[in-house]
């Protein structure tokens, strides 16, 4: 600083750290902190938030990139994070990317796009991409993954991504597999895009790349709302399915897309019907019975469903539970209180 805190206005302090978003230091909170005017003492308040939250991203980033730093203190240079993005929507391409960073590469909010908005998701793409050695983009078509299946077209993507890259790279890091005819030494992370930068970098490119494409999509088949759903099975896209039937790019490999169509027997579709109204433990025991006196009446897909939406309605009866008796506890204490 040309001068001490001391010296500078409150309005100075504040053009230059908050306006100017100049460096909040540990010294700087100290001396604000000692500074009697009431106008420093805010603006400490203030700056220690902001201070707190750059700390903490920055030992965010340390951990995310801990893997990286091994490897380029041991001379590897050309280390990629890939990972996919579009395995679970009805329709459109899965689409994968692969990044490579010079050493020591540091771009604050990088993480998991899927915990980023979608405005995040695009700055950070375009810095990426600025700060990068590298960066690949592969693509499986709808095509592929009704003839090969989304896992192995995924593994498709993810390939042609580490190709796309301008060089081959050193190390590879992946989102929790390992990507064939890759003959480079990888290393795969569960939810690596959440705890890896490169790989995270990938995510978000991977992302930004397949929601571009599907608002191209969009255009070219309209009333499906792909620039807005994505092609993931909200509501609204179950909704037009029914009433436009099937797009040239959604996955007719999906069973999903049979059963909104009716296709299934129509014991799936009973069976399916007195699920849905049962609302007790009871009930839910009751419709496991019914179904396992059934099952051999039922096509092998349609029993996996069926026992599918079962298991996810425990599930969501256990997370339930002690909201329910929290509820109850409060509503006894209120009526004590009465």
């Amino acid at each position: 600083m040309a001068h001490g805190v001391n010296d500078l206005s409150i309005e100075e302090i504040r053009q230059r750290y908050l306006d100017n978003a100049e460096p909040v230091s540990a010294r700087l909170l100290t001396r604000l902190q000692r500074d009697p005017r009431q106008g420093a003492r805010r603006l400490f308040a203030i700056l220690k938030k902001r201070y707190e939250r750059e700390r903490d991203e920055r030992l965010r980033l340390e951990a995310m990139r801990h893997f990286e730093q091994l490897l380029w203190k041991s001379g590897m240079r050309d280390i990629a994070g890939v990972d996919e993005a579009g395995v679970g929507p009805l329709a459109g391409p899965v689409v994968a990317a692969a990044v490579m960073f010079p050493p020591e590469t540091d771009i604050a909010g990088v993480d998991d796009s899927k915990r980023l908005d979608a405005q995040t998701r695009t700055k950070l793409a375009v810095e990426i991409r600025a700060k990068a050695s590298g960066v690949g983009v592969g693509t499986a078509s709808v095509e592929e993954i009704d003839r090969l299946n989304i896992y192995h077209a995924a593994l498709l993507a993810m390939r042609r991504a580490v190709e796309a890259l301008p060089r081959c790279p050193q190390h590879v890091l992946v989102d929790a597999r390992t990507v064939p005819g890759v003959d480079v030494p990888q290393n795969t992370f569960n939810k690596g895009d959440g705890i890896n930068f490169t790989i995270a970098a990938a995510s978000i490119i991977a992302k930004t790349e397949r929601d571009r494409m599907m608002e191209v999509l969009d255009r070219q088949y309209p009333g499906y709302g792909f620039a807005a759903h994505k092609g993931y099975g909200t509501p609204e896209h179950r909704e037009a399915l029914l009433r436009l039937g099937p797009s040239g790019v959604h996955r007719m490999s999906f069973p999903v897309i049979h059963e909104l169509r009716g296709e299934y027997s129509a014991l799936f579709y009973v069976l399916k019907g007195q699920l849905e109204v049962a609302r007790t433990r009871a009930a839910l025991d009751e419709f496991e019975m019914a179904l396992r006196s059934q099952a051999d009446e039922l096509a092998e897909q349609e029993c996996k469903k069926l026992r599918l939406l079962v298991a996810r309605r425990w599930k969501l009866d256990r997370l339930d539970e002690p909201s329910r008796i929290a509820g109850r506890e409060l509503r006894a204490a209120d009526q004590r209180a009465r």
